[in-house]
């Protein structure tokens, strides 16, 4: 790309500002919500206010940019105000929603700096309001470096905040003005009991990536910070801002489409390769395990199996070759026959997953992408990817519509999050991002995921269930159950640290195996879970606290229920079932008197939409439901 650096060497902290813009407001088209963008007199700072009714979400707010060619704030001047509007809707067969409403207002407002043209684009959405900048094609400048963006969010409290550093770290509630530098997006404040917001990014592909800090501004305000300077070839569109607004968590867990709203559309013509489905990590790298969880996948309506690190040599060795693999011997003495676990996988109607790390990917993609084709392989899992410079995101998304080029699904792992590109190449299944069952959190901590994390969309938790963790830090085996209907997946890997018994043994003989998978009744509800969804509802939601979620696909109903550290009684009310109608529905508790491994309880009864089912939920524990149409 060519940069115009030759003529514009200046580099200006300046404001995208104006003393002559007169306050524009744009409307959510319910009227509840309410943008607007004004010019502070004082300082000629464009400033921004949010409002939800009377309530003023922020105070005075400003936008600031710093670029080469650099802007004056002096000769900014309005050229134009277009305002329009969109009403529709879309089908996402790999999301919480099938049908997802699309409706927003729209103000552009179209500037100029002496020649230099840029604009300022604000949507309002029913589920909060975005906005990103834009700089069009014109004479004289083909590109743009962009050295700082600097949005500062001014509150006229200290609100609740919910706080990491790292995709993976562990979260913490703070007031606002105790936030980490370098705060994960999505950023959820507790503003009341009425309202919950969440600073968010949408469409983040070619850019730097961008995270949140205090801000030195009087009062309580905090910052958006680019993880690095940005240089792009005009014409182009920064990533979304995005503020999520809702009356609590739940609700912005349910309508956090948002995010996939500001994306492009699907890109894919035909996406009919696409599956969506459970996966079960092959961990013992040979012919014979891989052999045996293909059976137990296909035993258990599960659609993939996953071969991890190692399988084609120590990952970090840039003497590994995932085109000529040879076993990491640190891993596994083998033997594997790849081609013969893929042969045999096929036809038990088992798809193949293989985990590639970023550093072969980022060597031999070209080539690794047609040789995983010719063998049969459905998808990759990206390991350890780089992120948060505009180069490693570019290269990733373009490693992602890459592989949709060879009808391979893509999982990206580590420290990734995403901003929504699913719903432009939706091939990219899922992420990771999250601090997930392999670093065995507690049922508190995953119940701070479910309303923070799992805002930005789907999240590879990696799900376990036999292993010693669950029962000594991670609640119990119900809410793991749960956990697949609460913690979204189209890709959800279960049993993460489990493997199939390579030869016949006794359940006497299991007890003393916690990492060999077992036949304990309970398993119907993992096999039976879809992994993408019609229509999700929220039914209790408080962060860190407790959390019941109800997800529909066709005419079933899945419910997952997780508790924190203290008992409680929640009534289930279902009243979201179709009126006339009787259902069978299977509950899945904790009972300690159950003589298995895991000690769940299976009870079965019929319903209909009045019924009203008190869950004892005891501390750490879970719940799980199935729910059919009766015959």
């Amino acid at each position: 790309m060519k940069l115009n650096t030759g003529l514009w060497v200046l580099l200006v902290p300046i404001a995208v500002c104006c003393s002559e813009i007169k306050p524009v407001t744009v409307e959510s088209p319910d009227g509840n919500l309410r943008f607007t963008v004004y010019s502070e007199t004082e300082n000629r700072n464009t400033g921004f206010i949010l409002e939800r009714g009377e309530t003023k979400i922020f105070l005075p707010s400003s936008l600031y940019l710093t670029t080469s060619p650099a802007l004056n704030r002096e000769k900014i001047t309005i050229v134009k105000i277009e305002e329009k509007s969109f009403k529709g809707s879309w089908i996402n067969n790999f999301g919480e929603r099938k049908e997802v409403p699309d409706n927003y207002n729209q103000v552009t407002v179209r500037m100029r700096n002496n020649d230099f043209r840029f604009n300022l684009i604000c949507r309002a959405y029913n589920e909060g309001v975005a906005f990103a900048y834009e700089f069009p094609e014109q004479d004289g400048l083909d590109s743009l470096i962009i050295k700082d963006e600097r949005t500062v969010f001014r509150f006229p409290a200290d609100h609740t905040a919910w706080s990491a550093a790292r995709a993976q770290a562990q979260y913490t509630r703070v007031p606002l003005s105790g936030i980490e530098k370098g705060c994960e997006r999505p950023l959820v404040i507790e503003i009341d009991s009425t309202l919950t917001i969440a600073l968010a990014e949408a469409k983040l592909a070619d850019y730097a990536r961008m995270k949140f800090e205090p801000d030195t501004s009087p009062g309580i305000a905090i910052r958006t910070r680019l993880a690095g300077e940005v240089r792009k070839a005009v014409p182009f569109q920064s990533p979304w801002r995005v503020i999520m607004i809702g009356r609590n968590p739940g609700e912005l867990l349910e309508k956090n489409y948002l995010l996939l709203n500001l994306n492009d559309p699907c890109e894919i013509p035909d996406i009919s390769w696409i599956t969506p489905g459970k996966v079960l990590r092959e961990v013992s790298l040979s012919t014979t395990g891989g052999m045996a969880a293909v059976d137990f996948a296909a035993a258990h309506r599960m659609q993939y199996v996953e071969y991890d690190a190692g399988w084609y040599g120590p990952e970090n060795s840039s003497e590994s070759d995932p085109v000529n693999p040879v076993l990491d011997p640190a891993r596994s003495k083998g033997p594997l026959d790849l081609h013969e676990v893929i042969r045999y996988a096929k036809s038990k109607n088992i798809k193949i997953l293989l985990y590639v790390n970023r550093r072969a990917l980022e060597r031999k993609l070209d080539e690794i992408l047609p040789v995983f084709r010719e063998w049969g392989v459905s998808g990759i899992k990206f390991g350890f990817v780089q992120v948060g410079s505009q180069e490693v995101t570019r290269w990733m998304h373009e490693a992602i519509r890459k592989s949709a080029g060879y009808h391979m699904v893509v999982d990206v792992h580590d420290e990734y999050r995403p901003t929504g590109y699913s719903r432009t190449y939706p091939n990219f299944l899922t992420q990771e991002g999250i601090r997930g069952d392999e670093e065995s959190p507690s049922n508190r901590h995953t119940l701070i995921t479910m309303f923070t994390r799992m805002l930005a969309g789907a999240g590879d938790n990696t799900i376990c269930y036999y292993d010693n963790r669950v029962d000594a830090k991670m609640g119990s085996h119900a809410s793991q159950l749960a956990k697949a209907v609460c913690l979204f997946s189209p890709l959800q890997f279960l049993y993460w640290y489990d493997r199939p018994v390579p030869t016949p043994d006794s359940k006497a003989e299991l007890w003393e195996r916690p990492n060999y998978l077992g036949d304990e009744p309970e398993l119907e509800f993992f096999d039976r879970v879809p992994t993408v969804w019609d229509e999700t509802r929220v039914l209790y939601g408080k962060i860190g606290e407790y959390g019941i979620i109800a997800r529909k696909k066709g005419d079933e109903w899945f419910i997952g229920g997780i508790n924190g550290d203290q008992g409680r009684a929640l009534n289930i009310n279902f009243s979201f079932l179709d009126p006339g109608k009787r259902y069978r529905v299977s509950i899945y508790s904790d009972d300690p008197s159950v003589r298995t491994r895991t000690h769940v309880r299976i009870d079965r009864i019929e319903i209909d939409r009045n019924t009203v089912y008190p869950a004892e939920l005891g501390s750490n524990k879970g719940i799980a439901m199935h729910i059919l149409p009766a015959q």
